[in-house]
């Protein structure tokens, strides 16, 4: 009879301790993940660093741009760089695809490297592209607005 008492306690305890569970996660003030809208996020950091590998690249420069919910971000031009951004689906590599031979750029070895960190239409995103120079930056990315800052 002991053992019945002591296990009787123990459901009494554990079912109290499930009906205090459900009712917070019933939403009786608990923070719950839940979407803002009808849209995917879509907010990342774009980084501009001198040397040739991500990790260890010095950063010159560093802005952030979300293009969904709505568009913001420190990015000098959000709205065009998610325009772009949209016209390509969030592949980075499509925007610096197509290198433009016009442009004439020193054989200087002088590493920089771009990078794109963060979510696109609530999808992960890590990207990143190392150029020679920044000349060969530009070359490769022509007038991009995503590169742009």
């Amino acid at each position: 009879m002991r053992y019945f008492r002591a296990f009787g306690a123990t459901a009494l305890a554990t079912a109290s301790g499930l009906a205090l569970l459900g009712t917070a996660i019933a939403g009786t003030g608990t923070a719950q993940a839940a979407p803002t809208g009808l849209y995917a996020p879509s907010a990342l950091v774009l980084t501009l660093g001198k040397g040739q590998r991500p990790a260890t690249a010095t950063i010159v420069r560093a802005v952030t741009l979300t293009c969904g919910p709505a568009t913001t971000g420190s990015h000098p031009d959000p709205a065009s760089a998610c325009a772009e951004l949209s016209s390509v689906d969030g592949d980075f590599a499509r925007l610096t695809a197509l290198p433009d031979d016009s442009r004439p750029c020193t054989r200087e070895w002088n590493p920089v490297t771009v990078t794109s960190e963060g979510v696109w239409q609530g999808k992960r995103v890590r990207w990143s592209a190392t150029y020679g120079n920044t000349c060969e930056l530009r070359a490769r990315t022509g007038e991009s607005a995503v590169f742009s800052f």
